[in-house]
Formats: C-alpha cells, structure tokens, sequence
C-alpha cells in the first residue's frame, strides 16, 4: 500500500506525506512516530523500505520534501533552509507524530538535525545518514552544476537510467546497481522520454543555501539522542562523522560497510540493522 496525506508547509506550500504500511496499534506515549526525510533529488518512496519494516513497531511517515515527489514544486517558492525545517515540523504537527523521531538522508539529515536543533519539544531522536556538517564550498557547486549538464535527457527507457546512474555516470567510480535504481525512482514518462520529476535549477538553488555553511553549531544545539550512520564508501569521512559524534550532546556512530552514499539502498539490511537498536534504545 502508498498512502498519500497531504500537508500544508511553510508559505502555503502543498506538501505529500506517504504512509507505505498500516502503522501499527500502539501507545503513542511509548512508541514515537517517525518521519523520513529524503535527500537532494530524492522522494519518500526511496523510504518505502525502511518505513515498512518499521511500521511493524512504529507510525513511519515519509515526506516529499518541497520541490520534490508529488509534493509542489513552485517557481517561486523559497528553497531555503528555513523553508525546508518549517515544512517538516507542519507535517510533525500537522500528522500528529510528535514528538517523532526523524530519519534523514543526507540534505533531510540537515533538516532533521536543524529541525531538532529549533525545536527540541517536536523530536525525541534523531538518525543522521551520510550528512557532513562541514562546508563544501564554491567548486562543490560548480561541481554539481556541471553534473546535472552531463545527463543525456531524456533517457529513451528506464534501463537507460538504471545503466547511465548505475555504470556510466563519471561520478560512479565502479559498477552500482542500488545507485541505478535510486535514480530511476526519481524519473517520470514525458513525451521525448524520461526525465527527473525536479527541476535541476531547484536542487542547486536548494544546495546552495547549505553548501557555504558549516553546520557545527546546529549540532550542537540538539538534545535528543542523535546516530550518525556513514556508508564506508559514502561522502561522510569518518574522522568528520565521529567528530560530528562528539559534537552532538547525547552522539552515538554506525559504520555499514559495502555502502556508499546511498547506505539504505546499498545495503538494507545492514542499515536496519544499525538503525533498529537505537530506535530500541530509545526507550520506545
């Protein structure tokens, strides 16, 4: 089952909330809800994994992020930090989870990790995945924006896109299956073929309002039980990672091997198998 709820983010903002299993009969006193936040380019049914096996225990909700999924993608919308953190307390409040435990991937560990930082009563523990807190700087960007002109849209099939992402991207340092199907998650049919369901210009306006910054001091400013998971081969260091470790106030640190960026598509497994002992730890 997908289930959509709609929610109503920062500016009037039409945001969609998906459910991908019935949640479970619990005491929401003792078992938190939970919401899931995707990355840059990402959607909630890259969580459609994670939020099943953990609505055997809990209410997991995944949120398209603004500019992403089905939620709306206006022009002239803020693609802000401030938007992006406003949106996920609206869909906490507005879906009833708090205080929720978020899980966030990359740009939604940022979210997650500010949100939690902004306002400590809406969030009870906190899954940070392979998110650096440090600032990537001006060629990160151009980096990024030379990135998205290499992409030979529209792909004629979906297999094009699982081999382009998966094989043939110069970003993919060796063959990447998991990578392939992330991204053809991420496509929709258009009458020349297929192509992402965001506006590239979004993603970089969106990136560009965290990648100047370090994000330390957020860190800092969390209260709740915090895990930061890193994929061996994934763009979070683990110097950085358990620095980051050591910066959170109440910090623990995962490591799944065989994993890249993308830890909970490269390896589901392995990632429940770090995220569900903390969840328990919790106290849920």
């Amino acid at each position: 089952m997908a289930r959509r709820i709609d929610v109503v983010g920062a500016g009037g903002v039409s945001l969609a909330a998906w459910e991908f299993a019935d949640p479970p009969k619990t005491d929401p006193e003792k078992d938190p809800g939970v919401l899931l936040l995707h990355g840059l380019m990402g959607r909630a049914s890259h969580w459609a994994s994670t939020a099943r096996w953990l609505s055997e225990r809990y209410r997991a909700v995944a949120l398209d992020q603004r500019g992403h999924g089905q939620s709306d993608k206006p022009p002239q919308a803020a693609y802000t930090r401030e938007a992006y953190v406003e949106d996920a307390a609206a869909a906490i409040e507005q879906l009833g989870l708090a205080p929720a435990v978020l899980v966030g991937h990359a740009m939604g560990a940022l979210t997650a990790w500010q949100l939690a930082a902004a306002r400590p009563d809406l969030v009870r523990g906190l899954v940070i995945s392979d998110m650096r807190a440090s600032a990537l700087g001006a060629a990160s960007q151009r980096e990024w924006a030379d990135w998205f002109k290499s992409w030979p849209v529209p792909f004629a099939t979906l297999a094009d896109v699982r081999k382009w992402f998966g094989e043939d991207d110069p970003w993919v340092e060796r063959p990447n299956p998991a990578r392939g199907e992330f991204y053809a998650e991420v496509m929709h049919e258009s009458p020349d073929g297929w192509r992402p369901v965001f506006e590239p210009e979004q993603m970089l306006k969106s990136r560009e309002t965290w990648v100047f910054d370090a994000h330390w001091e957020e860190l800092a400013q969390v209260r709740c039980p915090s895990l930061v998971v890193r994929g061996l081969d994934g763009e979070l260091g683990r110097a950085e990672a358990q620095e980051m470790v050591r910066v959170l106030p109440f910090g623990e640190y995962a490591e799944v091997v065989d994993a890249g960026h993308l830890v909970h598509y490269d390896q589901p497994e392995a990632w429940r198998g770090v995220v569900e002992p903390f969840l328990q730890g919790l106290g849920a």
